[in-house]
């Protein structure tokens, strides 16, 4: 059933760099909204430097607002004196505001102008960072609620602030999370300062993805992800590793790019994989759908990195699952939620790559099991993660607690940003 259509009021989001490469599933949200009536426009905190596109990008029409990147004492005095006039809610949010560095306070200062020029009437913010950050105090400047996504490393790393985190949680009309998992996380460490969590899912346009069944495939098996430590490759180059002592040489296709990309090719070149493994680097997202179609396996050793960041529900596990591709990951966050072991993929033990070479081989020397998972994948996420589902639930959210106003949506300060529509 399609989501009811929704169309009061403008949801302004408030993201980090528009548009960038690595978060697709902005992008798919954003066209998911929009095709259920949404009205939306966007403010981008900085220019996104990835020459690098997204076919999707083209396809959203918000308009975009790239604000000033500003720096120093004199810039933020000259602009906070612009601010004075048109924003009444500045003297009680001024000690916050002066607590950040200068191009960060003026950043809010130019966010709240263009809430009130651009008729935002609901902020929503990707990641519980700078781009939260910015909005809540814009919300506090205009009276205009806010609500924000948490996804994993603002949430869990060791370098968050949790003091601003429970701010942040407290402040906000409600709350995203990508998992469960995450909402319950949450819930625990914040108590009630985390009543308005939500677990709502990463979406997938699931009907613009083809799907076919992994019956007749390649052999190969495919990761795709930052080469950091909480992707795990490091067990997965073990894993090929350790089938090709066993007599089964499995080609091994990786793509992506992050600090650990020397050492895991150097890793791959030490244990003699030179002539299976395939460093990649990164790839555009038609490519990637290409080496997901194409794989018989996919996998995602996700775990719980020493700095204490891991993944939330990795976006391309659940295209690799929308493309009939058999996975196997680890029960780390949210995963268990979309690889359910056993119905909809197989999961295996963090850091354990004897496990991780038996579910690999498992799904290479079973045509039958590789369909069976594959199929009750696609139907999961039809079910749980579709694009539409999670527009409907994001807008349900937006609309609850009505009473939740915006205070004069009036004129901008100066240098409100440079705006492009499409």
């Amino acid at each position: 059933m399609l989501p009811e259509t929704v169309s009061d009021g403008r949801v302004g989001y408030v993201l980090k760099r528009y548009p960038r490469l690595s978060e697709t599933f902005i992008v798919t949200e954003l066209l998911a909204r929009e095709a259920a009536g949404e009205d939306i426009a966007i403010a981008s905190l900085g220019f996104a430097r990835d020459p690098r596109f997204h076919p999707g990008i083209a396809a959203v029409r918000a308009p975009v607002t790239w604000m000033p990147e500003i720096h120093g004492t004199p810039a933020l005095w000259e602009v906070l004196r612009a601010a004075h006039r048109e924003l009444p809610g500045l003297p009680a949010v001024l000690p916050e505001l002066m607590a950040l560095p200068p191009a960060e306070a003026v950043q809010v200062l130019h966010v709240a102008g263009w809430v009130r020029s651009a008729g935002i009437t609901h902020l929503h913010a990707h990641f519980a960072t700078l781009a939260t950050t910015v909005a809540r105090l814009a919300s506090a400047l205009t009276g205009v609620p806010y609500s924000f996504t948490a996804h994993a490393k603002d949430i869990f790393h060791d370098s968050v602030d949790r003091v601003a985190l429970r701010a942040k949680l407290a402040d906000a009309h409600h709350v995203v999370t990508v998992s469960e998992f995450n909402a319950r996380w949450l819930r625990e460490r914040f108590g009630d300062a985390a009543a308005r969590v939500h677990a709502v899912h990463n979406g997938l346009d699931v009907a613009g993805l083809p799907f076919s069944e992994p019956r007749v495939r390649g052999g190969r098996v495919a990761f795709v992800g930052r080469l950091v430590e909480k992707k795990g490759l490091a067990d997965l180059i073990d894993a090929i590793a350790l089938l090709r002592e066993r007599g089964r040489p499995v080609p091994l296709d990786v793509v992506g790019g992050g600090v650990l990309d020397g050492a895991l090719r150097e890793q791959a070149q030490v244990l003699g994989l030179g002539d299976l493994v395939t460093f990649h680097g990164p790839l555009p997202s038609d490519r990637v759908r290409q080496v997901l179609r194409e794989a018989s396996v996919f996998a995602a050793p996700c775990v719980h990195a020493s700095d204490g960041d891991r993944d939330g529900l990795p976006t391309v596990l659940l295209e690799a699952m929308a493309a009939g591709t058999p996975c196997v990951s680890t029960p780390v966050t949210g995963i268990p939620e979309a690889i359910v072991h056993g119905r909809t993929g197989l999961l295996v033990g963090e850091r354990e790559p004897d496990a991780l070479a038996d579910a690999v081989l498992r799904l290479l020397d079973d045509a039958e099991l590789r369909v069976r998972l594959a199929i009750a994948a696609r139907a999961h996420l039809e079910e749980r993660f579709d694009s539409r589902v999670q527009a409907a639930e994001l807008a349900r959210l937006r609309r609850a607690h009505a009473s939740v106003t915006a205070q004069g949506l009036t004129a901008a300060p100066a240098a409100a940003g440079m705006e492009a529509g499409r």
